[in-house]
Parts: C-alpha cells; structure tokens; sequence
C-alpha cells in the first residue's frame, strides 16, 4: 500500500503504447460498453450510475490533489483546475448530478476531444501499473469520455449546431483569460504560452505561437466528427421525412 501511493516509483516505468497503456484503454472501452446495457433500465438505476460516475470523478481528483499535496508538489502554477481536463473533472460531475444541458455541451465536445488526446499520450512520467498516478490518470481522463458517452446513449441528450457554436466561442474566451492567467502567476494551463515538458502530441507541431492556431484547427476538426453522426441521423431523419411527405402527395393526387 505504502509502494502504491510512493512519490519515488520503483518499477518500469511508463511506456507509451506499451501493454499497460493498451490495457487501461480497453478497460476504458469496456466500461463505456457496459454501461450502454442501462439504457432502458428504470430512472432509480439511470440516477445512481451518474451519482456513482459523479463520486467517482470527485473522489479520484481530490485524491490526486491531496497527493500532490503530501509531498509537497502542490502549486498554484501547476494544480488548480484550469486545465481543460481538470476543469471539466467538476463541472462533468455537476453535470450528472444535475443532468445541465449547457455543461452536456462541454463534456461532449471539449471532453471527448481532451480526454482522446490525453489518453493517446498520458503525461504520468515515470508512474505506471499499479502506481496511484496510473489509475489515477486513467480513471479521471476515462471517466470524463465516459460521463458524455453515459449522457448521450442512456440519457439521451444530444448537440445541436447551436451546441458547437457556444462551445467554439466560450472556449475561445477561456483560453484568452487563461493566456492572461498564465502570464500573471508564470503557469502554463491549457498548454497556450508554450509547449509542455512532457512528449505531447504538441511535439508534432510548429514552435509558439503558431502552434496555438494549429490547436484551433485541431478543436475544430475534432468537435466537427464528434458532430458528424448527429448531422447525419438529422439528415437521414429530414430525407426520409421528405420521401414519406412526397409518397402521401403522391398518393392524394391519385
């Protein structure tokens, strides 16, 4: 119990794509597929899944901040909830508990897209299997990914075209007050005023701050395919509507 939650962590270290990367991910896909099984179960059952899924994220992110705390790797340059993903941490849990459309919103798109990339390229450093900062990382980028997806298959809510133009121009807004943030206490949230230590998919792209702009392209690229189903089940709906509409015309005229 003491080696689990070491801050010094004595075996292999964590290798991108190796066999407990590919593991945690198809945990991850096997939670999402099994929650799908509740989507005709009673209102009680739907409610406790998105209190537990909301404990669950709550519980994870104040054990990871008193972690950090116990050995004094806490700081205000590096912890607080400002980050894409630790900031939809809370506002994913208020949204299951709540069930807020507007915060629906977010989690789909920024979270899916968010929670994707960092789960493609886990920034742990040197923790892996069966470390705390592991599970820790897993859990709480899984769970958000998880939280949408419960949302929009078992909840059934959905985004609207309206929904990707509140989230682009509130997400805009947040990076602007974020770049100042970072500027004033010498942070570096959302990864905007340079590219992080840690291998990221960053790396790929061109110094700062051209890589901002590729960062854009990149969010709307993203939450445009998290879309594309939606528009297309609109569009088979508005087709087949159109079909049956001209079928009775057709018919009347006869």
């Amino acid at each position: 119990m003491i080696d689990f939650f070491a801050e010094d962590f004595q075996g292999p270290a964590f290798a991108y794509f190796g066999t407990t990367h590919f593991l945690a991910l198809g945990a991850l896909i096997l939670l999402n597929l099994f929650l799908l099984r509740f989507r005709n179960a009673s209102d009680g059952a739907k409610a406790a899944i998105r209190w537990l899924l909301a404990l669950l994220l709550l519980g994870n992110e104040i054990a990871w901040h008193y972690w950090n705390y116990a050995y004094g790797k806490w700081t205000v340059q590096t912890m607080l909830p400002l980050h894409l993903c630790s900031l939809l941490v809370w506002l994913g849990a208020f949204m299951l508990l709540t069930k807020n459309y507007r915060l629906y919103e977010f989690m789909y798109f920024m979270g899916i897209a968010g929670a994707v990339q960092a789960l493609a390229t886990p920034g742990i450093g040197i923790y892996d299997f069966p470390h705390f900062v592991f599970f820790q990382y897993f859990l709480s980028h899984g769970l958000i990914i998880t939280s949408a997806i419960y949302m929009t298959v078992v909840e059934r809510l959905r985004p609207t075209t309206r929904s990707l133009l509140r989230v682009a121009v509130w997400m805009n807004i947040y990076v602007v007050v974020i770049f100042f943030v970072n500027v004033f206490i010498g942070s570096n949230y959302l990864m905007i005023n340079e590219k992080p230590l840690t291998p990221s998919l960053l790396d790929l792209l061109p110094e700062w701050p051209i890589y901002i702009l590729y960062m854009e392209l990149i969010g709307i690229i993203s939450i445009l395919l998290l879309y594309l189903p939606f528009a297309v089940k609109d569009l088979r709906e508005r087709y087949s509507m159109n079909r049956d509409n001209a079928s009775r015309l057709e018919s009347i005229s006869k």
